[in-house]
């Protein structure tokens, strides 16, 4: 990387639209509404298909290329005057949870887009290439685990073992990815072969915790990401009358489940431990037998890597234990070890809000993200900007407009210095 530009704001970070950005938010948050102001807008869905196309109409409109990969992965290029370079790619994701906000990931597609648009408008062009991303399942509410096309394209996941997945209704990721693609057919350039080596990848986010919003500071620089382990256990008893099965006969699933939970739970009750049953399935779900089967998931976060390994590890070894007379199978979904950004690209940052007479303070994201993936092939940082209350997940999560813009100000400086502005 050249050495970065002196922290002068550039014409562009005064063309970034608040207005313009705010109310793109509010039109993708339309793909999905909830009637409480949400959006449940899940990965490869006709609501995802519709809000992916919106995104391309804009972009093209700018004169931008539009590209898909071969995991779904949706690219929007401003071609630099040297396009041979390899490109700096800023985004984040279109997908959400199903009871899920406006803002979560949704922001760094749209500030990508914004910033993009504020350097066309400056009457500057990049040496490089910028690429507005949305990667494909960030989320994994639909098909889990999430992050697949992130995964994918750093090449931590075969795209086979992802293309096999199914949700909870049966259906294929490939399947639904190859809607996906069909329906952009007519508006993407090509579809491109999986995986690059970018230049730099930076990720505008929300917060989603109160630690900016408490301090009242419009922008995080994000100094990594704490691990997690992904769990989900499949406890297996027998049905039984509930009325003429003595307790002690009993191999009840569920109460088998609320054991290991429980324990885990005190287990983990450390500082700084995240520990979340987010999902748990019991059959036949009936009030008068005795559940045969409990299915449920154990999310496990912490930045400590020794630590996060030896609770996880627990997991494993003590719910055979736990789970008697019952049998318990343990399967991990997903880990991934902390990590930090690098400091040259987190100087960037904070140099850029300081030239922006922006209010910045470091902090780790103690959510995950595609970052964390982009980390393995380039350069990767994040930005983060308050959200109301920390709220995320949720259909009231909220972010100002305000916020909003200005992380796209700090974020539309490190891109021109990343791309690095023709002489």
């Amino acid at each position: 990387m050249t050495a970065p530009r002196p922290t002068v704001p550039s014409k562009a970070a005064g063309q970034v639209s608040e207005a313009r950005l705010w109310a793109r938010h509010l039109a993708m948050a339309q793909f999905g509404a909830t009637v409480k102001g949400g959006v449940n807008r899940q990965a490869l869905s006709i609501e995802e298909i519709a809000a992916r196309l919106q995104l391309i109409e804009w972009a093209t409109g700018l004169g931008l290329v539009a590209f898909n990969d071969d995991a779904g992965n949706l690219f929007l290029r401003l071609e630099g005057s040297e396009p041979d370079l390899a490109p700096v790619l800023t985004g984040s994701h279109i997908d959400s949870q199903p009871s899920g906000g406006r803002f979560d990931g949704i922001y760094g597609v749209l500030a990508g887009l914004e910033a993009v648009q504020a350097i066309l408008e400056a009457g500057i062009r990049p040496r490089r290439s910028i690429e507005v991303v949305a990667w494909m399942n960030e989320e994994g509410s639909r098909f889990a685990p999430g992050m697949m096309g992130s995964e994918a394209f750093a090449g931590l996941r075969p795209l086979s073992t992802i293309l096999a997945v199914r949700d909870a209704a049966g259906a294929m990721t490939g399947d639904a990815l190859a809607a996906v693609l069909q329906a952009e057919a007519d508006a993407v350039r090509a579809t491109r072969p999986l995986g690059f080596a970018p230049h730099a990848f930076l990720e505008a986010h929300i917060e989603q915790g109160p630690v900016l919003e408490a301090a009242g500071i419009p922008i995080g620089v994000v100094t990594g990401i704490q691990g997690v382990r992904r769990f989900r256990l499949r406890v297996t008893g027998t049905e039984a009358h509930a009325g003429t099965t003595p307790r002690a006969a009993r191999r009840d699933a569920l109460q088998a489940a609320v054991r290991i939970i429980a324990h885990l739970d005190s287990l983990t009750d450390q500082p700084g431990v995240m520990f979340t049953v987010g999902m748990i399935e019991v059959k036949p779900n009936a009030p008068s037998v005795v559940p045969a089967e409990a299915y449920f998931s154990i999310d496990l976060r912490h930045p400590d890597d020794a630590l996060l390994q030896a609770l996880g590890d627990a997991v494993h070894d003590r719910a055979a234990g736990l789970a008697a007379p019952c049998r318990v199978e343990v399967t991990e979904i997903a880990a991934a070890r902390a990590l930090a950004f690098p400091e040259r690209l987190q100087a960037l940052i904070a140099g850029h809000a300081g030239s922006l007479g922006l209010k910045h303070m470091s902090l780790p994201s103690l959510a995950g993200h595609d970052a964390r993936q982009l980390h393995h092939v380039c350069p990767t940082a994040m930005i983060f900007v308050p959200c109301r209350d920390g709220v995320s997940h949720r259909e009231d999560e909220y972010a100002s407009p305000e916020d909003l813009a200005a992380g796209c100000r700090v974020l539309t400086e490190c891109l021109l210095d990343l791309a690095e502005i023709t002489p």
